[in-house]
């Protein structure tokens, strides 16, 4: 009896179909997830005051200083430069633009500052301190 190796022979290739599904897999994940987390606001712990004005106008602006002194226009990070040119365009379309800071508790007051004088260099005539209200 004749017997022939050959004719069985052995499977060399890697199947890649189970990694490449779970490539995919977490590939929707993550593009699913990403935008729910890029749409939380910035945290941001603000000081208290006995009193606070509610603004809800759309001809306004808020600028958010974080615990580490980051800048945000509107909820993007943005440098002192950029926050003026912004700012000036913004009061060349909009001369009763209002402004609102709102920076943490915890952040430098030299940032604080400096945010208010690049807004006040730029012209802005209604500027509000975002706080919260003690109870």
């Amino acid at each position: 009896m004749k017997r022939r190796y050959g004719s069985q022979a052995l499977m060399t290739e890697i199947n890649i179909t189970p990694f490449t599904d779970v490539i995919l897999v977490l590939l929707i994940i993550f593009m699913v997830a990403t935008p729910l987390i890029s749409q939380n606001s910035i945290e941001v712990k603000l000081p208290r005051a006995s009193t606070q004005e509610a603004i809800d106008d759309p001809r306004q602006v808020y600028i958010t200083i974080s615990a580490e002194g980051i800048v945000y226009l509107d909820d993007k990070i943005i440098t002192k430069k950029e926050l003026k040119q912004k700012i000036d365009a913004l009061i060349s379309n909009n001369q009763a633009l209002k402004v609102i800071v709102g920076a943490d508790q915890a952040s430098r007051f030299q940032e604080v500052v400096g945010v208010i004088d690049v807004l006040k260099k730029s012209g802005v005539r209604n500027l509000n301190i975002a706080t919260r209200t003690t109870n």
